[in-house]
């Protein structure tokens, strides 16, 4: 990690679960905190099929004891233990999500004010609630979010939901995703001449990913290029059934890692990930590529721009035909896009650029506790 400003206490993490994507960033975060790091996490419900992870390397990890309450959107989640681990490790300052579905983290608030320490909350945004108890919804988001000395937004499109919900805007910042350190320098990328296009998704094979549109999309195109499913998962059985009738050249590789999937990352000339998530087009992004994305939660209107992509609407087939048809048109153009897109996550989008927002928010947190704003 580069050289940047650092956090001269202890500082407690708190997270519902700990997805393995997330341990780089919470290494490199433990790296810039000289008291040291703790994360506390719980398990997800099995329904969510999320790879999580164990501990951490360089820092303390203390399980939590997740309840998991409600279905749907009334879903809740009671981490019991959290109050303990606060007692234990102590943190000059807290970051917690800043969701207000996890009720021990009104408790944590209240424990980290009653001392001083500065609390920051950390999320994807603040979406207007609806249906018949939105205005209850709302008055109790606003008065989760106001509690904190500062709040860090995934995205821009989340920064702009906190300050609507009435945090000031000083107190908000912007980490936008990522999972992978700066890149070094973009691959050597074989030369699309004589040869049809390679189009790749990566990701965990759900029905949300979309990749039955992908499939047919890139039927419909003529030339037609390769095509490329790396994963595995619920829908991949069906994704195999539905590609052998519309589109028998698509290549199923199954979940891959290390050197095996570098190779397909370099060897690509496009990613498209027409359904939602987007942890992986930072990766795309990272390997030079230009890229297709579905809108989403707000994350991937700040890495996917004119120059390096196209973000096409959620769930239509004729704009995701349409933008593979464009990018594919002209192999020159696709070169530059991959080059911006390299250059974006180097730059911009990348866990020590996070890691530097983090300690840019907790020195402000810090600030106002000792300014003693409410």
């Amino acid at each position: 990690m580069t050289e940047g400003p650092r956090f001269a206490g202890r500082l407690g993490l708190q997270q519902r679960v700990l997805p393995a994507y997330r341990l780089p960033f919470f290494e490199r975060l433990a790296e810039a905190c000289e008291g040291g790091l703790s994360l506390f996490a719980g398990e997800p419900r099995p329904v969510e099929s999320i790879l999580t992870a164990r501990g951490l390397q360089g820092a303390h990890f203390t399980p939590a004891r997740n309840l998991h309450l409600l279905p749907g959107p009334l879903y809740l989640c009671y981490q019991r233990g959290l109050l303990d681990w606060l007692r234990s490790w102590d943190p000059d300052a807290l970051v917690l999500e800043a969701n207000p579905r996890y009720p021990a983290n009104w408790l944590a608030v209240k424990w980290a004010r009653g001392r001083g320490r500065p609390v920051v909350g950390w999320g994807l945004g603040a979406p207007a609630p609806r249906g018949p108890a939105a205005v209850l919804l709302r008055r109790l988001r606003r008065s989760y979010l106001s509690r904190f000395d500062a709040l860090i937004a995934y995205s821009s499109l989340g920064a702009e939901q906190y300050v609507a919900a009435g945090v000031p805007r000083e107190r908000v910042f912007v980490a936008l995703n990522a999972v992978s350190p700066p890149p070094s320098s973009p691959p050597e990328r074989p030369p699309l001449r004589g040869r049809p296009p390679r189009v790749l998704f990566v990701g965990r094979l759900q029905e949300r990913k979309r990749v039955d549109l992908l499939l047919r999309a890139c039927a419909s195109l003529d030339p037609a290029p390769e095509l490329w499913v790396v994963g595995d998962g619920p829908a991949r059985e069906r994704l195999e059934r539905l590609a052998a009738r519309v589109f028998p050249a698509a290549r199923f590789t199954g979940a891959l890692h290390g050197a095996a999937l570098q190779d397909l990352w370099n060897q690509a000339d496009l990613f498209a990930l027409p359904g939602t998530g987007g942890l992986a087009v930072q990766q795309a992004m990272a390997h030079a590529l230009p890229v297709i994305v579905a809108q989403g939660d707000g994350t991937q209107r700040d890495l996917v721009r004119p120059g390096n992509g196209w973000l096409v609407p959620a769930g239509d087939p004729e704009a995701l035909t349409a933008a593979l048809r464009e990018a594919l048109s002209d192999p020159a153009r696709l070169h530059r896009m991959g080059l911006e897109s390299h250059r974006i996550v180097r730059e911009e989008v990348n866990i020590d650029r996070m890691v530097m927002v983090f300690m840019e928010a907790l020195a402000a947190a810090a600030g106002t506790r000792r300014e003693g704003e409410p």
